[in-house]
């Protein structure tokens, strides 16, 4: 099973949008083609930010939990943190430490500024990082390369 390490951002723009790249990574889960893999870090920060700025969201969250509960990672050791903080800013090395101890598939994110346009977090963490869409672009090829088909 292909396991993917959501960000909060990803899983915010999944749960508030019926469309788009985000939500179907979460349909991809409750079809069982997928695990997520979250970080306590990032349930609380969902939980919290759902409450303040989508708080009708918040049972479609829970029943998503319910429904198809991802995969839960401890919070990553100091070291681990220490270690990521060289890589990207302090701010976001809790959730690259996380993903990287979980050793996830793939690590999803819309933070472009620290994630997605710094190559060298992707090359020094070892970890497949993309948007949901390049997440999407990625699984296709997988799908195809399994079934021997063009997707």
């Amino acid at each position: 099973m292909i396991r993917v390490f959501l960000d909060t951002s990803v899983l915010l723009a999944g749960l508030a949008s019926s469309r788009g790249a985000a939500h179907l990574i979460l349909a991809l889960a409750e079809a069982d083609l997928v695990t997520i893999v979250l970080s306590e870090e990032v349930l609380v920060e969902v939980e919290r930010n759902l409450a303040v700025k989508l708080p009708e969201a918040l049972p479609h969250y829970r029943h998503w939990l319910e429904v198809s509960p991802p995969e839960q990672v401890p919070p990553p050791s100091a070291e681990a943190v220490i270690r990521a903080a060289e890589i990207i800013q302090p701010k976001d090395a809790a959730i690259l430490a996380a993903a990287m101890e979980a050793g996830v598939d793939y690590l999803v994110t819309l933070d472009r500024s620290h994630f997605l346009d710094n190559p060298e977090v992707s090359g020094q963490s070892g970890l497949r990082i993309g948007t949901p869409g390049d997440f999407l672009t990625w699984f296709r090829a997988l799908l195809g390369k399994r079934s021997g088909l063009i997707l």
